[in-house]
């Protein structure tokens, strides 16, 4: 198998390692195999990839799709990050707690979040660059959102911990409600 899976605390959140050959010349890895995906407990079929690049102290997120929901196989390519998700499945027995990983481009970690849960990213280096692939295709018209620092969820960033004061946020971002504020129907 190509990947090491790593405990969390929310059932469906699967965190991976990946198996890394290497030698003088550089390294090799799979970041993605169907086979070995579906041994981990991830049966996914992924119909869409995307990057983004941001500065240190970045902070993207809390995204769901509120229809045409999406799960999402999220790694960090360059640099590193601290990466958040929310269960929102309403018939969880996690519903409203979350769980960070920090993603690093040196680890090569990767991290699967199921459908229903609200996700987002802290930039912890300079740069970094995050590429992740989805199980549907964006849907504008059902853009979700929770605020990054809901007292309810309670979710610590460690800023503090990577040297940034206060988190860069999109104008979208801060706007964005509180968990006790949405209806959510998934």
């Amino acid at each position: 198998m190509s990947f090491n899976t790593i405990k969390t605390n929310i059932k469906g959140l699967i965190h991976l390692e990946p198996k890394l050959y290497g030698d003088s010349r550089g390294y090799f890895l799979e970041t993605y195999n169907l086979r070995d995906m579906k041994e981990c407990g991830i049966d996914e079929t992924f119909v869409q990839d995307n990057e983004s690049r941001s500065k240190k102290g970045v902070l993207r997120g809390l995204h769901f799709q509120k229809k045409q929901t999406q799960g999402k196989l999220v790694r960090c390519v360059f640099g590193k990050v601290l990466d958040v998700a929310v269960d929102l499945r309403k018939d969880s027995p996690f519903y409203g707690r979350w769980e960070s990983v920090i993603l690093d481009s040196d680890r090569k970690n990767i991290l699967y979040i199921p459908r229903g849960f609200a996700h987002g990213f802290l930039v912890l280096t300079e740069e970094a660059v995050f590429s992740y692939k989805c199980t549907d295709y964006y849907a504008p018209e059902f853009d979700g959102g929770i605020r990054w620092d809901d007292p309810d969820i309670g979710i610590d960033w460690k800023l503090g911990e990577f040297g940034i004061s206060a988190p860069e946020l999109s104008e979208k971002d801060r706007s964005l409600p509180f968990m006790r504020d949405i209806e959510l129907d998934f």
